[in-house]
């Protein structure tokens, strides 16, 4: 079998499409704002693009094709679809195989962006090499009975040349000072855009795999990352979408940064979306239990094979109580669940809130800190 990383393998039309667009987003664009300074124009082209081609993969490649996660009106779906071209990323039929395969072999050799390969494999290495044999694209049969999705598929290379690279030069030009203008359209908010949206979305394939929280499930290396939900709208909270993956939500608490949530959201109240998926309080509830189980599980069980310590008793005894506090609540919750008792989100409120001051506990715990009765 030949190396991932063998010549034979390399993408060369992706590979040399990254780098001519790296170099000229790290080199030729500094050197521009520079010389020219930032137009506002070029300013607010920039940011709509970054918006709009950013807002498109998450909505719309992601949670709308890729998770089903809501329905969407032709109109939603017809800019997703042009704007999702704009940011390179492929069409939204390969981006939508790529993605399900993900989810479905996460940290397995079948994954694309598989994390145990290497951080920068799953950044950005399994689009510079290919994998052969080509997987072939039986898992969106769905999308193929989609015409637009189709038509996108046919001319993903041609929008986003005419629509993020040349529609930005061409309005940068009568709108920011003529051809000096049209290279700031171009670099700024056509090839910087370009670098900036790639990064983040890359991002969410290498470090929400690797550093962040997993406040939800330790099955597979996903974790939550608020940092990272600030610039990729909301696709941070990576943890609690591997669990849930269905959930128009990645962010599902409400004081979570999920600025895509909220655009469906509002898309439903004005009738362009409808049918929004959603997993019940409860159940989320009963993943965060269930993780915290564990967490406090595996703190006893160290604490117990651990040495003589002044504070060894008392760190049994107080991991026990949390133990024992966790164990009780999951146990009444599930069997609220299965009873079908109409839980009210005032005793869900509640239960949260012990989970998390729990969870609390048992981090002050672990570094030796005392915790509260």
């Amino acid at each position: 079998m030949k190396s991932r990383f063998s010549l034979e393998r390399v993408d060369w039309i992706n590979t040399g499409f990254l780098l001519v667009i790296s170099l000229l987003a790290v080199i030729a664009a500094p050197i521009y704002l520079w010389q020219h300074g930032m137009h506002g124009f070029l300013g607010g082209m920039f940011a709509f693009y970054c918006i709009a081609t950013g807002m498109s993969i998450t909505l719309g490649y992601h949670r709308l094709f890729s998770h089903l996660s809501f329905k969407a009106r032709w109109p939603v779906r017809l800019l997703t679809l042009v704007f999702g071209a704009c940011a390179f990323e492929n069409s939204a039929l390969n981006w939508v195989s790529d993605h399900r395969r993900h989810h479905k072999h996460t940290d397995h050799d079948d994954d694309p962006y598989d994390i145990s390969q290497g951080f920068l494999w799953a950044h950005i290495g399994w689009i510079l090499f290919k994998r052969l044999p080509a997987p072939p694209l039986d898992n969106v049969n769905d999308l193929r009975r989609d015409k637009l999705v189709m038509w996108q598929h046919r001319w993903d290379k041609a929008i986003a040349l005419v629509v993020g690279l040349i529609l930005p030069a061409v309005l940068g030009y009568y709108f920011a000072g003529g051809a000096t203008g049209a290279l700031g359209g171009f670099l700024i908010a056509g090839v910087l855009r370009v670098f900036v949206v790639q990064q983040c979305t890359f991002f969410i394939n290498s470090l929400c795999h690797t550093i962040g929280n997993q406040p939800y499930s330790t099955r597979c290396s996903a974790r939550d990352s608020f940092v990272m939900s600030l610039v990729t709208f909301g696709e941070g909270y990576h943890n609690y979408h591997h669990e849930f993956q269905h959930d128009y939500r990645n962010g599902v608490k409400p004081w979570n940064f999920d600025p895509t949530k909220w655009s469906i959201w509002l898309l439903s109240k004005v009738g362009l979306a409808s049918d929004l998926r959603r997993v019940p309080d409860t159940k989320v509830l009963l993943a965060e239990m269930a993780e915290a189980r564990r967490r406090a599980d595996l703190e006893l069980a160290r604490l117990k094979e651990a040495g003589d310590h002044p504070l060894r008793d008392k760190a049994l005894e107080a991991m026990n109580a949390l133990s024992e506090r966790l164990s009780a609540n999951y146990h009444e919750l599930e069997k609220a669940m299965a009873d079908r008792v109409e839980l009210s989100r005032k005793a869900i409120r509640k239960w949260s809130k012990e989970t998390r001051e729990t969870l609390n506990d048992l981090t002050a715990l672990s570094r030796g800190r005392e915790v509260s009765a």
